[in-house]
């Protein structure tokens, strides 16, 4: 009896099962059971509505049914999910959070291209700065960093000459090293110490991105050649190391170099447009990036891109002359704020 009485119950869970726990169910039930990961792919909220989302029962007996159907009960099943039309695909979104790139526009309309920068990075550079300002050197540790960028700039010219297009590629290459290294360590020094950073770190993570952004402006006009490049590996990873250990020993000194550098640069870039005003190098169109970065007119051309990259060296000048400075008077960087607006 049983023996009967379990046979008779396994024909009737046999009968109601299909219709009780059909692969239509646990095909919904696995697609409520998928949509937070799948919100996260599409950008959509990961929080579903209590009522739509299973219960740990329902998701347990789908897979056992699931596992128990036969192939006539899946065929079934793969008839009654609804077809999925073109119109209802969806893309999947490129993004570390799942969320949609923004679709940035320009003023007059067109759609912004670039991706290394955005709209409320770029300005209008200051062009009224004095560039003839120089810091004499007074102190044992000026008289150092000057010859030192003085001694620097010897095998530079022999190199160059007045190839000045790829002589401006090679400076900012350098350029862009001490404002990261000084940001990086102050970053640090400010989490072992519970300090502020008087808005220092900022100040010189934007001077390392601007000397970048120098370089991927001056990349549309100079092609470097393969061994330059050989030389950028090179000289980039010995000043890197100099100028870290160097911070590490004395940010004063580190800072003035560093501004002596800029004075450099500043020669540099007037030779430059001496050149072009010359015509011994072509006033070409300004490259696209650059008319985006510095919010130049359409019709720009190459001497105007030199002009204000040279304007941003003075700017950097001055706030590396000041950092050397502040810590020549014994103040810390961390008390005293940083210049806003410098490039």
């Amino acid at each position: 009896m049983a023996m009967m009485g379990s046979r008779s119950a396994g024909s009737l869970l046999r009968q109601l099962g299909p219709r009780l726990f059909s692969t239509a169910v646990i095909s919904r039930a696995a697609a409520a059971a998928a949509e937070p990961s799948q919100a996260l792919l599409y950008g959509s909220s990961i929080f579903a509505t209590p009522a739509r989302a299973p219960t740990t029962g329902v998701k347990l007996l789908s897979v056992r049914m699931a596992s128990s159907s036969t192939p006539a009960q899946e065929e079934v099943g793969q008839q009654e999910e609804p077809a999925m039309t073109p119109g209802d695909e969806r893309k999947e979104v490129v993004s570390y959070w799942g969320v949609a790139p923004l679709k940035l526009m320009k003023e007059d309309g067109t759609e912004w291209k670039w991706n290394c920068f955005r709209p409320w990075d770029t300005y209008s550079s200051d062009q009224t700065i004095d560039l003839k300002k120089h810091h004499k050197p007074t102190t044992l540790l000026d008289k150092i960093a000057f010859w030192t960028v003085k001694t620097l700039r010897v095998p530079t010219d022999i190199f160059f000459q007045r190839r000045y297009g790829c002589r401006a590629m090679m400076l900012e290459t350098v350029a862009a090293v001490p404002g990261m290294v000084g940001g990086m360590l102050l970053h640090l020094r400010s989490l072992r110490r519970f300090e502020h950073s008087g808005g220092w770190i900022r100040a010189l993570l934007e001077e390392a991105e601007n000397e970048r952004m120098h370089l991927m402006t001056f990349m549309e006009v100079a092609k470097p050649r393969w061994y330059e490049r050989a030389l950028v590996l090179a000289v980039q990873g010995v000043f890197f190391n100099a100028y870290f250990i160097g911070y590490l020993i004395s940010p004063k000194f580190a800072h003035r170099v560093v501004g002596y550098l800029e004075e450099e640069a500043i020669h540099s870039y007037t030779e430059f447009l001496k050149e072009i005003d010359a015509g011994r190098i072509d006033n070409v169109p300004a490259p696209a990036i650059a008319i985006d970065y510095w919010r130049l007119p359409a019709n720009s051309k190459l001497r105007d891109v030199v002009m204000v990259v040279r304007a941003d060296e003075a700017h950097h000048r001055d706030v590396n002359h000041y950092a050397s400075d502040i810590h020549y008077q014994g103040l810390e960087l961390q008390k005293t704020p940083a210049p806003l607006g410098y490039h």
